[in-house]
């Protein structure tokens, strides 16, 4: 029984190593490819896939660009009106007695 584990066991290993290379060959030929197309500029790939992925916006009017600034303004201060009190309660908790003995 313990035999067969240990097949098992090795052949699990193995199919991971073969899995992880081809996933790594594969990404590894996406990069490239995304860099040969924006004339392996870096800067141009990265700022394409934050678009991509809508952590950087294109803004066409000045209207766009105010509007999304004032939804970060009012996020900013949602957290610190959350993170305040508790910060506020921790900084004048009552200070705990030593144990003297």
């Amino acid at each position: 029984m313990a035999n067969n584990t240990n097949v098992k066991l090795r052949a699990f290993k193995h199919a991971s190593i073969f899995l992880g290379t081809i996933i790594s060959l594969w990404s590894a030929a996406a990069f490239m490819s995304g860099l040969a197309q924006v004339n392996w500029q870096f800067s141009e790939l990265l700022r394409q896939y934050l678009i991509a992925i809508g952590v950087m916006q294109e803004f066409h009017t000045l209207v766009d660009f105010y509007t999304h600034i004032k939804g970060v303004e009012y996020i900013i201060c949602a957290a610190f009106l959350g993170a305040f009190p508790a910060y506020y309660s921790w900084m004048n908790r009552a200070p705990q007695e030593s144990e003297a003995a």
